[in-house]
Parts: structure tokens; sequence; C-alpha cells
């Protein structure tokens, strides 16, 4: 996960077809690890963010939950360049880490249950204020932070597991 955010600042803006590429790859990742964090290591995901003050704690929870939209939307590069807006100026300028979240508009959800209607909504106004005009390079830079320290968590849990099992 963390090698592929790092490659979003190696990607010309320009290049359009592999900044679509790595962008989406970062999402899968980002929301991947998370997944995997809260299906196999859900305690320690829940003290890593519970050790966190209010205000981060929420703009941590909030981003994973902006990003969990957007993996749940995209599904070609067409879609996904309707999330991202490669203005900007200052850092990230010459790479992608500088492109921009744009705001859209609330999705269709007839479709899902009303479970699901509520929960995608959720990420949906997560997505809007959260991400929407935020540049990429500091909501993949957050949503990591978090996650590697709860997978170090996770990790220190599981070796510690196993040499206590010997």
């Amino acid at each position: 996960m963390t090698e592929t955010i790092e490659r979003l600042s190696a990607v010309a803006r320009w290049d359009r077809s592999r900044a679509f590429t790595a962008i989406s790859e970062a999402v899968w990742q980002v929301t991947l690890v998370d997944a995997t964090l809260v299906r196999h290591h859900l305690d320690t995901y829940d003290q890593i963010m519970a050790r966190q003050d209010p205000a981060q704690r929420l703009l941590t929870e909030q981003t994973l939950a902006g990003l969990r939209f957007v993996r749940n939307q995209i599904g070609s590069e067409a879609s996904l360049a309707g999330f991202l807006w490669p203005g900007g100026a200052g850092a990230g300028w010459e790479d992608l880490t500088g492109w921009s979240w744009k705001p859209v508009p609330e999705p269709v959800l007839a479709s899902l249950a009303p479970r699901g209607r509520t929960w995608e909504l959720a990420r949906y106004r997560a997505y809007q204020a959260y991400l929407a005009g935020q540049p990429i390079g500091q909501t993949f830079g957050r949503a990591a932070e978090f996650l590697n320290l709860a997978a170090t968590g996770a990790l220190s849990i599981t070796v510690g597991d196993a040499h206590a099992g010997r």
C-alpha cells in the first residue's frame, strides 16, 4: 500500500492513462488494507483509532469512508476521472499528489437494500465533507499513516502470539 501511494509522486500529471491507473491502485490498496485489518484485527484497529484525539479520529474515519465510496463507485478510467481534478499549484503540482478530489453528485442508490443505501450514503457524505477539494496526496498520506500504525500493531500481536506458542 505504502509503495503504491509513493508511486503517485513519480507519475507525471500529463500521463493521464498512468495517472488514473496509479490512483485507482492506491484507492484499492488502501481500502483492501483497511478491510483486512477490520476483518482480522478489529481489536487492534479500534485501539489504534481510539488513541487518536477526537478530531483526528473523525478525520481518519471519514477519510477512509470517503475512499471506500470512491472504491465502490469506480469501475473504469472514465468513472475515476469524474472524481479527480488535475488542477492546483504548489506542492505536488508536477505530479499526481497535487490532484484534488472533485465534489460529485449524490449517487443513485435505488438498487441497494435500505441498509446498503444508508451505508453508501454515509460514505458519500464522508467523501463530500473530507475528500472533495482536498489533494489526493494528503488524503492517501492520512489514510496510510493510520493504516501503517494499525498494521504494525496487528503484526506485533501476531508475532508475539507466534513466539508465545513455542
